[in-house]
């Protein structure tokens, strides 16, 4: 039978009807196929680190060098050989073709992921050779040089170029990332992990961002733009350095750009849990989150108010433990003429602003070698009757060095025991209005009599 009959009465040729569904069904069977090999194709991941090559015969200028400091993810302070590019053997540079999130001042999501990545790759290199991306070594405004950062797993591996690394690994966005030497391969790295969705393009949030919560800073960003911040609740970290009263503490943090120390005094009050009680202690490193204002009674500015949750240790939208004991750093005061009426040039954000040098150095801990007393009060009332207000001078400067009440063997520690002695004192640097003053004044303030040493 050659033809088959439908039952509308048409005639239909059976090979037709077969080779169709044939087709058809050999189209099915390799739709899996099709779409296996779409979605392969599609995330396909490509290593275009180990596809750039370091061209050591180029006309960009190269340098071996050795990690000074890390600063964030995009900047790093160098060691190199001293030349006449480099008289102080120091290169401050900021990666090219790449914006990580920021990791110090206003902190940003995956800002301290992206510092980690960098610090990780570079502390385990076996060597570190710094490129820029044209025949001469080029600044940006801020003086820091523009440079590729390659570096080496071990002898025998090749170089493996850094910035690179980090925009495809999703620690980056674009920073005139196709503007040159290696702007084809920067813009790839880029596309494939916003395509793979990784960290900064993500849709995930970062574990250590307190959202909503508070707003993540740096002390030093705290001290040196108050006015954006007063009112605001905010997060910051650092090693308490010195308890006080039972209600207070002073926290400091390391700036590595600026290699020296801010402080911040912190207020808790008399209701704080006695769970966090226990780790709120000197030598302790934590994390703070609570309001940032500017309090009448002290005269000062202060975080106060702290959000703690005994059952969320670690949680970033609540104050906690980060690690016990470390090291308390005081910083030695030399030239107290400088401290206490010189300025020092502070990188801000993207400014450069002079600011006095005590107001620096507020509730830091510190030591002052070498004090003359020429004078003396003593607290007559109140809950600081018997504290000792020390005025003393050195190098033609004049400071006052203030006390808690001290006894020694139960006994109270008088005045006379310093008057016109030279003295070495630690303490914690702080401000306090003299009575019937308005203006606050710098002075240090010192906790035990230990603290004290009569030369």
């Amino acid at each position: 039978m050659k033809n088959a009959i439908l039952k509308t009465g048409r005639v239909t040729p059976a090979p037709r009807m077969i080779r169709l569904v044939a087709g058809l069904v050999a189209l099915l069977m390799l739709l899996p196929c099709i779409t296996a090999c779409s979605l392969f194709q599609k995330f396909t991941h490509v290593d275009y680190v180990a596809e750039t090559k370091l061209d050591m015969a180029s006309t960009t200028r190269k340098i071996e060098a050795t990690v000074k400091s890390f600063i964030d993810g995009d900047t790093t302070h160098f060691y190199v050989e001293k030349s006449e590019d480099f008289p102080d053997g120091v290169v401050k540079a900021r990666y090219l073709a790449i914006n990580t999130p920021e990791s110090t001042g206003k902190i940003e999501e995956w800002g301290k992921a992206a510092a980690n990545f960098t610090k990780e790759k570079l502390k385990n290199a076996y060597a570190i050779m710094l490129e820029s991306d044209t025949a001469k070594w080029e600044t940006d405004s801020n003086g820091r040089h523009l440079l590729w950062i390659w570096y080496k797993t071990d002898e025998g591996s090749a170089w493996r170029n850094l910035n690179i690394e980090i925009l495809q690994n999703g620690y980056a966005i674009a920073s005139n990332s196709g503007q040159n030497r290696y702007g084809t391969t920067c813009m790839a790295a880029l596309n494939q992990a916003s395509k793979e969705e990784l960290y900064v393009h993500s849709k995930d949030q970062d574990p250590s961002y307190p959202y909503g919560a508070a707003i993540p800073v740096s002390i030093k960003e705290l001290q040196t733009n108050r006015d954006a911040y007063v009112g605001a609740k905010v997060a910051v970290e650092g090693v308490i350095t010195q308890g006080s009263g039972g209600t207070t503490l002073y926290l400091q943090e390391y700036d590595v750009e600026d290699d020296k120390y801010y402080g911040m005094q912190v207020y808790y009050g008399y209701n704080m849990a006695t769970s966090a009680l226990r780790f709120l202690k000197a030598g302790n490193s934590v994390y703070i989150v609570g309001s940032f204002q500017y309090s009448e009674v002290v005269n000062a500015y202060q975080i106060s108010g702290l959000e703690y949750d005994q059952m969320k240790p670690g949680d970033p939208t609540y104050t906690h433990l980060n690690a016990k004991d470390q090291l308390i750093h005081y910083t030695e005061i030399t030239d107290l003429a400088d401290f206490t009426t010189g300025t020092t040039d502070v990188t801000v954000g993207d400014e450069v602003v002079s600011i006095a040098n005590n107001r620096l150095a507020l509730y830091t801990a510190a030591t002052i070698k070498g004090l003359t007393v020429t004078d003396s009060y003593t607290t007559q009332d109140g809950d600081d009757k018997g504290a000792l207000t020390l005025t003393c001078e050195k190098d033609g400067a004049t400071f006052t060095v203030r006390t808690v009440v001290l006894r020694e063997d139960g006994e109270l520690v008088t005045a006379d025991r310093f008057m016109g002695k030279t003295i070495d004192v630690s303490g914690i640097i702080e401000s306090f209005t003299p009575t019937g003053k308005t203006e606050a004044q710098i002075q240090i303030k010192v906790f035990t009599l230990d603290a004290i040493t009569i030369n």
